[in-house]
């Protein structure tokens, strides 16, 4: 089974490109930059590229996009060429070529201003019933993108998993007043209760996704770390997040307290994988729990993968999500 993933030379295409190439997988990388993962330096907005990129392809894992971060450095524009024209002369070829199984690469931003509830009100329990309210054009052709997907499942029979994928990136957080209350690794901690993920989960996500993909047709998954959470937390969980983490891993406190670090003292929303978990059999091996022990025993925030990947920025001017 010959597999194309898109998108080879960022975080998570090198990350697949990676294992699979581990597990003895036939894949071949494509992005627009040169990379030891990038069999194909071109892009997917270019219809011969895609043509001559899916010769004797089985598997699609489409993870090239414009992200959020550019939307300070590109235009509109570009954005619906790569995230909107690039899908579509993806998803053309696949079902032209009759693929077994086309895996999109979505995002939890797609869910927009659903994920901020007003003040006063409960943390927002975000499930794949939530309507998305993209509040930039990173989350609108996000949008748009899965609705091709879905369009080529009803007309073309395309088997096609969608995965809104939470923060993955290593790169310091894009939120000013973030970084300078938070040591970085601090606040990726935090986010493991509410809106991070592995990429090594993630990675696991797409791989199953491919396995599941003609017995389900068409599906939308959120991919985040599992959290602790009920519903029935959410109101405290707004006026004060410390106190319900406290009660439910109470062992962080001896590793926070070792590092000086501090817990973030309202989460606005939960990121709930339950629907993944069950259909698509997705056992993500990393939580708050988990990340919290790995550092009571001296571990690092980040698994194997995640450290072999290392970070890429987006930019190439200094900041947040920059390259060096």
């Amino acid at each position: 089974m010959k597999i194309l993933v898109t998108g080879s030379a960022g975080h998570l295409g090198e990350a697949l490109m990676r294992t699979l190439r581990d597990g003895g997988r036939d894949a071949i990388g494509i992005d627009v930059l040169p990379s030891p993962t990038t069999d194909v330096v071109g892009s997917i907005v270019e219809r011969a590229t895609v043509q001559r990129c899916m010769k004797d392809v089985d598997v699609v894992l489409h993870a090239a996009t414009l992200h959020k971060p550019h939307v300070e450095s590109h235009t509109r524009q570009a954005f619906i060429d790569v995230n909107l024209t690039g899908t579509l002369n993806l998803l053309e070829a696949a079902a032209e070529r009759r693929v077994k199984a086309f895996v999109f690469t979505s995002t939890t931003s797609a869910f927009g201003d659903a994920l901020v509830p007003p003040p006063g009100e409960p943390a927002a329990w975000i499930t794949e019933d939530v309507a998305p309210q993209p509040k930039n054009i990173y989350g609108v052709t996000k949008v748009a993108a899965e609705d091709l997907c879905q369009l080529f499942h009803r007309n073309q029979e395309l088997p096609v998993i969608v995965l809104r994928t939470s923060r993955f990136f290593p790169e310091d957080d894009d939120h000013a007043a973030t970084r300078d209350a938070y040591a970085e690794a601090n606040a990726k901690a935090n986010e493991f209760l509410y809106r991070r993920v592995e990429i090594e989960d993630v990675v696991s996500a797409h791989l199953l996704a491919v396995e599941r993909a003609r017995e389900l047709g068409f599906r939308k998954y959120i991919v985040s770390a599992t959290s602790p959470f009920t519903p029935a937390d959410l109101a405290e969980l707004r006026r004060d997040a410390p106190a319900v983490v406290r009660r439910l891993v109470p062992e962080h406190e001896a590793v926070y307290a070792v590092r000086g670090w501090r817990m973030f003292p309202s989460l606005d929303r939960v990121y709930v994988n339950e629907r993944a978990r069950r259909e698509l059999g997705w056992s993500p091996r990393h939580d708050f729990a988990s990340v919290v022990e790995r550092l009571g025993r001296g571990g690092d925030l980040r698994s194997a993968l995640a450290m072999q990947v290392g970070a890429k920025g987006y930019h190439r001017t200094p900041g947040p999500f920059c390259n060096p």
